[in-house]
């Protein structure tokens, strides 16, 4: 009998999680010298850098979640599908948790020629997952992933549908 086939441990993840920590971190830098038509100030400011924070605070439990509570290494060694823990509210909590958390940052900067890329990092990790991992993974675990798929987002964490 053939060996069953198996997803690679680190999948596409380190291409969109370091383009987008660069692409923000780059954004941040470029943004007040470069940009300064975009900063804000004052209410709009203190607004901006709440909305940061609650982002950036968020992805820091989901990434908890997904790594350790969910141990989403062990499943990848054990080609298990994970549908359970943060899995069960989206399907990729690990880069969820990045876009957050960059996106947390970018509005932390307080320039609003900075918010053109979290919809940017969307769509990349959209556009991503479709052509990649989901592949993989509807190959590997056909109806049981495609169910998975109709309850649960991509991207944007949500409760569970029933």
């Amino acid at each position: 009998m053939a060996p069953q086939p198996h997803l690679p441990r680190y999948g596409v993840g380190p291409v969109y999680v370091s383009t987008i920590l660069l692409l923000t971190a780059a954004g941040i830098w470029l943004a007040a010298p470069q940009l300064p038509s975009g900063q804000v100030s004052g209410l709009a400011r203190q607004i901006l850098a709440l909305l940061g924070v609650a982002l950036a605070a968020a992805g820091g439990p989901l990434l908890y979640g997904a790594l350790v509570c969910s141990k989403v290494g062990d499943h990848i060694r054990s080609n298990t599908l994970v549908t359970t823990g943060v899995y069960a509210w989206v399907r990729n909590p690990i880069y969820s948790a990045f876009l957050l958390i960059c996106t947390g940052a970018l509005l932390l900067a307080g320039n609003l020629w900075l918010l053109v890329l979290p919809p940017a990092f969307w769509i990349f990790l959209t556009v991503l997952m479709r052509c990649t991992e989901e592949r993989w993974l509807l190959a590997l675990y056909g109806d049981a992933y495609a169910g998975y798929c109709r309850q649960v987002n991509r991207c944007i964490p949500s409760i569970p549908k029933k």
